[in-house]
């Protein structure tokens, strides 16, 4: 069960990079707030672009 979703996604190199941290620093301003309850990592591409999305779901914290 959740509340909410947040999804990170980046099509460019250095975006994919930088995607982990990006994530840390959401989780790290809303650890407070949020419970992640499940998490999926996918990636896709075609003959041009590479796309990587971190998707979490999360139950609010009473």
């Amino acid at each position: 069960m959740f509340d909410g979703v947040k999804v990170f996604s980046a099509t460019k190199q250095k975006d994919r990079d930088e995607l982990g941290e990006v994530v840390t620093r959401w989780l790290t301003e809303n650890h407070h707030r949020v419970e992640i309850t499940d998490k999926i990592v996918s990636q896709s591409s075609d003959s041009e672009y590479h796309c990587l999305t971190i998707t979490l779901f999360y139950r609010n914290r009473k």
